[in-house]
């Protein structure tokens, strides 16, 4: 069973029959359904089916000439209707699954950001060659297992200004290290030695979640796996009309990254509200709106 569908409010399918049932289901009613022509023998397929708002599972197979379809896989998935980044995307099929992993650099974490390509039928209909830049709008969600509410962190006016100066500071200085400009690169090195500096002062007498607002790191040994704290923007409860479960979905704003992120009421401690914060680990999912391949 794929580990992830209990954050959509499936925690009671725990049988092959259960699934069987649950894949049927999606197959008579689906609200989506995407084809694209496979090495002209079948039909690559994905077929969608929606149980909470923006919410659901898809499922991925082929059809062939005779019309049966052949079941490969299957993943529950938050999705989000907020554009996250306008970078260049680039895709590479996993090697487990005929499903895709895209990665896109983002200034705003320095970091090469992976996440699960949800629509996988709309860049094979590119005809895109494998680890070929893509110019695309990336709408970037999560799925968790666990998380917990914390207290947020108070900002007035001068102070959210100043964060938002150093903030458009750092990336153009992460911008012009990446093109190879060894001035940004040692101003970046000097201000990273400066930040641990002082945060090893503050450590010994302040909680470490009142000196870091906001975390994206990777986790564990799956690329698209991370731990974040993100402030929560908005919030909605849903009940999942399948099972009669509640699940979260959050808004949240991590490193200035806006996601919607999904999770079981279940594995959430504490209260939701906008302007508290979410810690939690999630995997990682992503809708890019392809224009073209460079």
């Amino acid at each position: 069973m794929h580990r992830f569908l209990r954050a959509i409010g499936f925690s009671n399918i725990g049988t092959r029959q259960d699934l069987d049932k649950l894949v049927g289901v999606i197959m008579d009613k689906p609200n989506l359904t995407k084809k694209a022509s496979h090495n002209g023998e079948s039909i690559y397929t994905e077929i969608t089916k929606e149980f909470a708002p923006h919410t659901g599972i898809t499922i991925r197979g082929e059809y062939d000439k005779l019309g049966f379809f052949y079941l490969e896989h299957y993943f529950p998935y938050c999705e989000s209707i907020l554009v996250t980044s306008n970078e260049d995307v680039i895709v590479n099929r996993r090697v487990d699954t005929s499903a895709f992993t895209g990665m896109c650099d983002d200034l705003r974490l320095g970091i090469s950001m992976i996440f699960y390509l949800q629509n996988a039928v709309d860049y094979i209909h590119l005809n895109c060659p494998e680890n070929t830049p893509c110019k695309a709008k990336l709408s970037l969600s999560g799925l968790s297992l666990e998380g917990s509410i914390l207290l947020g962190m108070a900002h007035n006016s001068e102070m959210q200004g100043q964060k938002e100066l150093k903030t458009h500071i750092r990336n153009q200085l992460i911008a012009r290290a990446k093109a190879g400009d060894q001035e940004a690169i040692d101003s970046l090195t000097i201000e990273d030695i400066d930040l641990s500096t002082r945060i090893n002062k503050r450590i010994k007498t302040e909680d470490l979640y009142s000196i870091v607002e906001t975390t994206f790191i990777p986790y564990g040994s799956e690329s698209d796996n991370y731990a974040i704290l993100g402030t929560i923007i908005n919030w909605n409860k849903a009940v999942n009309p399948y099972t009669n479960e509640y699940i979260y979905e959050l808004l949240l704003n991590c490193n200035d990254i806006i996601m919607n992120v999904c999770i079981n009421s279940k594995d959430l401690i504490g209260e939701p509200m906008a302007g508290r914060r979410f810690k939690g680990t999630i995997w990682m999912q992503g809708h890019a709106s392809f224009i073209h391949c460079q």
